[in-house]
């Protein structure tokens, strides 16, 4: 997988302790590398980073990214080889009741690490990694190219927006000619998978309240996102990861990573297919909300991932839907341990990746 690159080799991983950083930080170690973690906070209660017990199987810092010159002190005495940057404020709601520190986390965090690659002196390969909303979202039905504009009506898109143009500026001005350094950027958004207890969000509330054998409450039935599953945007991101450590072709570039347009499904279609396995004859409930607004469209174009670095989605939509419910109600039912069940995910995933003959998969 991944053509052993990551074999052996340290890799710094921001907000490992996280669902996306978790699943990223086991796929890592199964693939032969040594970890660094730096994480605030294990943010969740439930928490996949604890229920996989990875702190017992990496190298973990507790720190906030804001501290700039104590991260600098992990990163230069660990000179890794690799830095994915996952750490941020990743919940829409909480930018309305707390925007500076969504500000400070999600776009000065970021200037803080690029300021310290900017004084290194090994070869390092940094993949940041923003969010699908980081676009200036005009409910555009063909999806948003890595060309369109940034920008963000709410606190948390526009402090991504923010991110990328301090990625951008930083890559222009100091790091583009920096023969030891490569980076590149992934940008996805609603990513679902077993093991995310972050508050509202969609599948989280319905597992929630399903388990409870209650209705969940959802406030816009036809709303669509790309939904994708955990393992395709970690897919993009040690795939890119990969070919920006061995050629300086694809240096600076960002690259949307999400599910293909035919696939995209809205809220209600979801949740009556997630429910399935739960077996409920009223799996939802509409209620009004007026606390923020929120978008009815949202779809990536991915064209470009295709046609540069042939990466593509592997799951359909029944798999992704399958591996989703059938880890939570696993976990509520305590059926098989997680770990391995998690492991055996992966599993899945890489061989229906190999199966489909895609270069990262070999």
């Amino acid at each position: 997988m991944f053509q052993k690159i990551f074999q052996n080799k340290k890799v710094l991983v921001t907000g490992n302790t996280g669902f996306k950083g978790s699943w990223l930080t086991l796929w890592l170690l199964k693939l032969g590398a040594n970890i660094i973690g730096v994480s605030k906070d294990v943010p969740t209660n439930p928490s996949l980073f604890e229920i996989l017990n990875l702190e017992k199987k990496i190298k973990h810092h507790y720190l906030d990214i804001k501290d700039i010159d104590k991260l600098k002190k992990i990163i230069v005495s660990n000179k890794p080889d690799f830095i994915f940057h996952l750490a941020a404020q990743p919940i829409v709601s909480e930018s309305y009741k707390n925007p500076i520190d969504t500000i400070i986390s999600n776009s000065l965090g970021t200037v803080n690490l690029l300021q310290i690659i900017n004084d290194i002196d090994w070869k390092c390969s940094v993949l940041f990694v923003t969010s699908d909303k980081c676009y200036e979202n005009i409910e555009k039905s063909s999806g948003y190219k890595e060309t369109d504009k940034l920008g963000g009506k709410d606190i948390y898109s526009s402090s991504k927006a923010a991110a990328e143009l301090f990625i951008s500026s930083y890559f222009r001005t100091f790091l583009k000619n920096k023969e030891n350094l490569s980076l590149a950027v992934g940008r996805a958004g609603n990513v679902i998978g077993g093991g995310d207890w972050a508050k509202d969000r969609l599948v989280v509330d319905c597992m929630n309240a399903w388990n409870r054998k209650k209705a969940v409450k959802i406030r816009n039935p036809f709303s669509t996102r790309p939904w994708q599953h955990v393992l395709e945007p970690l897919s993009g991101y040690l795939h890119l990861a990969s070919l920006i450590d061995q050629s300086k072709d694809l240096n600076g570039e960002p690259f949307n990573f999400g599910p293909n347009q035919n696939d995209k499904l809205n809220v209600e279609s979801l949740i009556k297919k997630l429910s399935k396995t739960f077996n409920l004859e009223n799996p939802y409930k509409i209620i009004e909300s007026n606390n923020f607004p929120e978008s009815e469209l949202l779809q990536l174009d991915i064209s470009k991932a295709k046609k540069l670095i042939n990466w593509q989605p592997v799951n359909r939509t029944n798999e992704m839907i399958e591996a989703v419910s059938d880890w939570y109600y696993t976990y509520f039912n305590q059926e098989v341990d997680l770990e391995e069940l998690t492991l055996n995910q992966i599993e899945i995933y890489e061989s229906r990746a190999s199966k489909r003959k895609l270069p990262w998969a070999n």
